[in-house]
């Protein structure tokens, strides 16, 4: 089956098997590894992208169910010059992350929490992520990382947008 979307910007035609997952077609046929596979079952986190806009768990979506869409993994946030995107800086700076296996993950569920609710108090931030878990952190410095992520975001839209 091929199906044509848009990955970071780019025209793809991914040709895989129907029952394919959206995570494994960005990472073996895209060759894009930031997108994690951790629990397949859509209870961590890990794989999430955006869908048009919209964070979505990768490993629960089937590649068939994006034709067309725009999707954005981890390594299309960042400006074109490299810049990093106001949430992984914030995450870099509040050392929001450990060993880095949720982070792809988490910042862009992070983006997607900062765009859609901006200004959440640390409570709303912690209900928001509950779909995320990290297994190191403890979560103070994640949620310290998206309330300076969100308000950079707040401060330079333009440099907050992602590639789409």
């Amino acid at each position: 089956m091929q199906v044509k979307l848009t990955v970071n910007g780019r025209a793809v035609t991914v040709d895989a098997p129907p029952n394919t997952f959206l995570v494994h077609a960005i990472r073996e046929h895209l060759h894009l590894t930031g997108t994690h596979v951790g629990c397949d079952t859509a209870q961590c986190g890990a794989c999430t992208v955006h869908v048009n806009g919209r964070a979505v768990k990768s490993c629960n979506v089937l590649v068939g169910q994006v034709a067309g869409a725009q999707v954005t993994t981890i390594e299309g946030i960042s400006q074109p010059d490299g810049t990093m995107h106001p949430m992984q800086a914030a995450f870099k700076e509040c050392h929001g992350l450990q060993c880095g296996f949720c982070t792809p993950g988490m910042v862009m569920s992070a983006i997607d929490l900062c765009t859609h609710h901006p200004k959440s108090s640390e409570t709303e931030i912690r209900s928001l992520l509950d779909g995320n878990l990290c297994r190191c952190t403890g979560y103070q410095n994640i949620v310290k990382a998206v309330q300076m992520g969100g308000e950079a975001m707040l401060a330079a839209p333009a440099k907050a947008t992602v590639s789409a």
